[in-house]
């Protein structure tokens, strides 16, 4: 096998869920005084939520205030999301075939770790993973590759050995800089988006499409 280990990014690529962060945030910034229309919030609120933060108000808040708003806007999504909580179609399956061949998995992801808790332990998944690195873990967010890195050499793989299933242009261009090859899940972006990276290997729709020997085998 020339794939030795997954790596999963996990909003919008282990869950279909994109659409309420960004509602959340909607509502969110609202209550602060930015008002934006949610084609704004889809283009800003990318990455980890101080980065988004920064990013609208600059130095408007000390980072006390940034955590405190991030920490309410996780929570309302939470709230929203928990009747909705499921894996995308044949993630299931997909990580049981992987279990069975003993191929090691991570996750590697720019969420909140209350928000990483929340989909493994609701769902009973965290058992699969064997590295899980979240916001806390990195001091730079995705595109950034140090994200990925972390978990491959927690893996106890090389870079190249890993094969990353993200959702985004961002989380694209951080397997690029990982030196990682990427199957996209088009939850939330679509395909035209994808054209120019090398690293994507293809885009999906869900995990169906995917059969994993032959994935790793490349």
């Amino acid at each position: 096998m020339k794939k030795k280990a997954l790596i999963f990014d996990m909003d919008g690529t282990m869950v279909d869920n994109m659409m309420v962060h960004h509602h959340a945030w909607q509502s969110k910034l609202a209550e602060v005084g930015k008002e934006m229309t949610l084609d704004e919030v889809i283009a800003t609120c990318h990455g980890m939520n101080d980065d988004i933060l920064v990013r609208i108000f600059g130095d408007q808040y000390a980072f006390e205030e940034r955590d405190r708003i991030s920490a309410e806007k996780e929570a309302r999504y939470r709230e929203i999301f928990l009747e909705q909580l499921r894996l995308i179609d044949g993630l299931p399956e997909l990580l049981a075939r992987a279990a069975e061949l003993d191929i090691p998995m991570g996750i590697g992801t720019a969420a909140r770790y209350e928000n990483v808790d929340y989909v493994l332990d609701n769902l009973n998944i965290r058992h699969y993973f064997k590295a899980i690195v979240c916001d806390r873990d990195v001091k730079k967010g995705k595109p950034d590759p140090s994200v990925f890195f972390q978990v491959a050499q927690t893996l106890g793989v090389e870079p190249e050995e890993c094969l990353v299933f993200e959702d985004s242009p961002t989380g694209a261009r951080t397997a690029f800089n990982a030196g990682m090859e990427a199957i996209i899940l088009t939850t939330t972006h679509k395909a035209e988006e994808f054209e120019t990276f090398t690293s994507v290997r293809k885009c999906v729709k869900d995990y169906t499409e995917i059969k994993l020997e032959e994935e790793l085998a490349k």
